[in-house]
C-alpha cells in the first residue's frame, strides 16, 4: 500500500513511529545523561499525528514563545525533523549543563544558543540513529538551524515546505525528568511521505 498522506497511516504504522519515538527518546536520554552529568528520565513518548494547526494549539497557541530547532534529512530517507522547547525545557538544560539561569529566552546569549543547538544535534542523532538501525536506511542530517519566535511563526516553515504534500505531520510529546526537573520536549517528524 503507497502512503500519499500521513493521515492514512493505520494503527500499526502509528505504533512502529511510537516504537522509533521511544528508541529515539531513550537514546536521547542516554546522551542528555552523559552531557549533564546526571540521571535523565523519560516518559513514554506521545506519539500522534496532528495537523499545524492542532500542533500550535498543543504548544501553547500561535503566539506562545518557543524554541525551534530544525534538521534536514537526505540519504535513504528525505525531509525534517524539528525540535520544539518550551522554556522549561530550555531552563532544565542549561542549569543542569552551564550552570546558567534564565528567566525567559530573552536572557539567552551565544553560550546558552550553543548549548542547546549542540543538544538539538545530540537528540537529533538519536531518533535517525534509533531509526536507521531499525531499517538498514543511511540517512544524514545537517546542522541544527536555531530560532527563538513564536510557535506560529516556526511552524510555518515545515507547513510551507510540505503544504503540497500534507496538512498533517507525525507528532511526539516526551517528557524528560532530572532528579526534581521535568519538562516537556516535543519532537516534529516529518519525512517526506515517499520515505515512508
Amino acid at each position: 500500500m503507497t502512503i500519499i498522506d500521513y493521515s492514512e497511516l493505520n494503527e500499526f504504522q502509528i505504533d512502529v513511529l511510537r516504537e522509533l519515538g521511544n528508541i529515539g527518546a531513550g537514546n536521547a536520554a542516554t546522551s542528555l545523561s552523559s552531557m549533564l552529568n546526571c540521571r535523565v528520565d523519560i516518559t513514554v513518548p506521545v506519539v500522534k499525528i496532528l495537523s499545524f494547526r492542532e500542533v500550535t494549539d498543543a504548544l501553547g497557541g500561535p503566539e506562545h514563545t518557543i524554541i525551534g530547532l530544525l534538521v534536514t534529512l537526505d540519504g535513504d530517507v528525505t525531509g525534517m525533523i524539528m525540535f520544539l522547547m518550551q522554556e522549561d525545557f530550555a531552563q532544565m538544560i542549561l542549569r543542569n549543563l552551564l550552570g546558567i539561569k534564565i528567566e525567559n529566552f530573552a536572557d539567552l546569549d551565544e553560550l546558552g544558543y550553543s548549548a542547546l543547538r549542540e543538544i538539538s544535534n545530540i537528540m537529533a542523532a538519536s531518533y535517525v540513529n534509533a531509526v536507521s538501525q531499525m531499517t538498514n536506511l543511511r540517512i544524514n542530517i545537517s546542522v541544527p538551524d536555531i530560532s527563538v519566535d513564536m510557535a506560529g511563526a516556526i511552524l510555518s516553515v515545515p507547513a510551507i515546505y510540505f503544504a503540497d504534500i500534507s496538512d498533517r505531520i507525525i507528532f511526539i510529546e516526551d517528557q524528560f525528568e532530572t532528579g526534581t526537573d521535568h519538562a516537556l520536549s516535543h519532537v516534529l517528524l516529518i519525512p517526506e511521505v515517499e520515505s515512508l
